[in-house]
């Protein structure tokens, strides 16, 4: 059997595993440890566990259960809520102005936690309700969480680019300043398109009665306050990495503590929700961490049979394709696999087929890894929030009031995923919107 056939089986084998409803993590890792003792033999039953010793090398995974953690404290202590409280009294009167609210909470949930699931939790329960209690069509506002959620894996400190960066050989830093001007273009969009859409049709989007947000000063100071703990803990946490007095985990440990602290200095803190924090937090980290060792299984058997050297010869000698055209056909195969997979299984599997073409393609411009890293997360989130079988769609829904039904989210998404596509477009036509503000700044990791 032909190395291209022994390839196109395993990615086979593992949809039928997925489709059937095994765990991502296991159907990848049974494909590649069968794979490797049908291919190799009895000698390759050590090739999963020395992934391990890969894995537990890569310094800067000791960040994913800081940012996890730091996310779900200030979500459990309240802050979360407390800021939300803050945009309903600051943009209530604003036709739209809850839904707005709702992305600019989602904005700062992204830069506190750096995971989309996280902003999708909070979005739901805390801004759903409200909204869908106001008269705000259900449709709009389930596309505002989901869309919203998405910014999460964009705007620093984001896991997956943390991720990418490891796999792709990139610096961590310059990968988050390349999200976050795309990232705030993304919220932009949605913005604009809220505003515009209640500015149309206000029975969308009412504001908020006047008499609910008339109140004293000392109230509006109090609320402000509100405000301000997250904002301080990420200016602060990325004031000393961007200046260089701390490495990218030594910024992530700083982040989990101030989140900490301002639990404590809120009187929240208590043993209660310390614990559920750490259970939320390892079973996210070591969903992760499975995910990763597997796909890592996957992709050293791949590389075995020399899918890189076959990729590059199918594309640039037999076919020869442009390298615009082969960037657009990258894109649309990560569409495809987002059907099936999560963002990370997809980074962790087939980017390091692609990051290595990436790098020979003459694109016209420089750090073309860092370029592409940007264009792989909104890719892979859109995958992930579009039919069938977007993922965070059922995670929607399982999140979502009962008057919200999965017909809804299904409608809710397109116009948001309509400027994502759009935000891509824009990344290809002009990538210094993605490399401006990284060749910037010099900073450590």
């Amino acid at each position: 059997m032909s190395y291209e056939m022994i390839a196109l089986l395993m990615f086979a084998s593992m949809a039928l595993l997925l489709v059937s409803g095994q765990r991502v993590f296991a159907a990848i890792g049974f494909v590649a440890s069968g794979a490797a003792l049908l291919l190799y033999g009895n000698g390759a039953i050590e090739l999963p566990y020395n992934q391990v010793f890969k894995l537990f090398n890569w310094y800067a995974m000791l960040t994913l259960p800081m940012f996890i953690y730091m996310g779900y404290i200030l979500a459990e202590s309240g802050i979360a809520e407390d800021l939300y409280k803050m945009l309903h009294v600051w943009f209530g009167r604003i036709p739209g102005g809850l839904a707005i609210g709702t992305i600019l909470l989602m904005v700062i949930i992204s830069a506190m936690n750096g995971l989309s699931v996280a902003g999708m939790a909070i979005g739901a329960t805390i801004a759903l309700p409200e909204m869908l209690r106001r008269g705000y069509d259900k449709v709009l506002i389930s596309g505002v969480v989901q869309g919203g959620s998405s910014l999460g894996i964009l705007i620093p400190p984001s896991v997956v680019l943390v991720l990418y960066g490891m796999i792709a050989r990139q610096p961590v830093s310059k990968l988050w300043f390349a999200g976050l001007v795309p990232g705030l273009m993304m919220a932009a969009m949605f913005i604009i398109y809220i505003v515009i859409r209640a500015r149309l049709n206000p029975k969308l989007a009412p504001p908020v009665p006047a008499e609910e947000l008339n109140m004293s000063f000392g109230e509006k100071l109090a609320l402000a306050r509100a405000g301000i703990i997250p904002f301080a803990i990420f200016f602060f946490m990325t004031g000393l990495f961007v200046t260089g007095y701390t490495s990218l985990v030594e910024s992530s440990a700083v982040g989990a503590t101030c989140a900490t602290l301002a639990a404590v200095v809120k009187g929240r803190f208590s043993w209660r929700m310390i614990r559920e924090t750490s259970m939320k937090t390892l079973a996210v980290s070591c969903m992760f961490l499975w995910l990763i060792l597997a796909a890592l299984a996957f992709g050293s058997v791949f590389d075995g049979l020399g899918a890189v050297k076959a990729i590059e010869s199918l594309f640039i000698t037999q076919w020869d394709l442009s390298p615009w055209t082969i960037i657009i056909m990258m894109q649309l195969s990560f569409l495809l696999l987002g059907m099936f997979l999560d963002d990370t299984a997809m980074l962790v599997i087939v980017a390091p087929l692609y990051i290595p073409l990436v790098g020979m393609l003459d694109l016209g411009f420089e750090n073309q890894l860092i370029w592409y890293g940007i264009l792989y997360t909104i890719t892979c989130q859109i995958a992930y929030i579009t039919p069938p079988f977007g993922y965070n769609l059922f995670l929607m829904r399982s999140l979502a009031p009962r008057e919200i039904s999965l017909a809804d989210i299904y409608r809710s998404i397109w116009p948001f995923a309509a400027m994502m596509m759009l935000t891509i477009v824009l990344l290809m036509l002009f990538p210094q919107i993605a490399l401006w503000l990284p060749e910037q700044i010099n900073v450590r990791g």
